[in-house]
C-alpha cells in the first residue's frame, strides 16, 4: 500500500522483501530514504538500521529513515528514534502524515 501510494506522488520507490535484501540495495544506488518495519524476521528494523549507519556515507550510510510498524506503545516510539529513525509511524499509517513528514526532512 505505500509503496503504490509513494509512487502514485511520483516517488521512485525500491521495495525490498527484507532487512538483508534492502542492505545490499544500499550501496552504489540513489536511495535517499529508508522506510523499514521493526519486526520482520531474520533483521529486525533496529538491526537493519545498525548495518545501514555502519556503512560509509557516499553508500547510503546516512540515509533518513523512518520506522513504520506495528509496534505503537510509546516505548517502541522512544526506542525507534533513539535507534536513529527520524520518525516513527504505526499501521495502518494515514498517508498524508507520512507524506508531512517526508517532506519535513527535505525530501519530495
Amino acid at each position: 500500500m505505500v509503496v503504490r501510494a509513494l509512487g502514485l506522488q511520483g516517488a521512485q520507490v525500491v521495495a525490498a522483501a527484507s532487512g538483508a535484501e534492502a542492505l545490499g540495495l544500499l550501496p552504489g544506488s540513489d536511495v535517499n530514504l529508508l522506510i523499514s518495519d521493526l519486526g520482520m524476521p531474520e533483521m529486525t528494523g533496529f538491526e537493519l538500521l545498525a548495518h545501514v549507519r555502519a556503512l560509509p556515507a557516499g553508500q547510503g550510510g546516512e540515509v533518513p529513515a523512518i520506522a513504520l510498524t506495528a509496534f505503537a506503545r510509546e516505548t517502541d516510539r522512544r526506542q525507534a528514534l533513539e535507534a536513529g529513525f527520524r520518525a516513527h509511524f504505526r499501521k495502518p499509517v494515514e498517508f498524508s502524515a507520512l507524506v508531512r513528514a517526508i517532506q519535513e526532512m527535505g525530501l519530495s
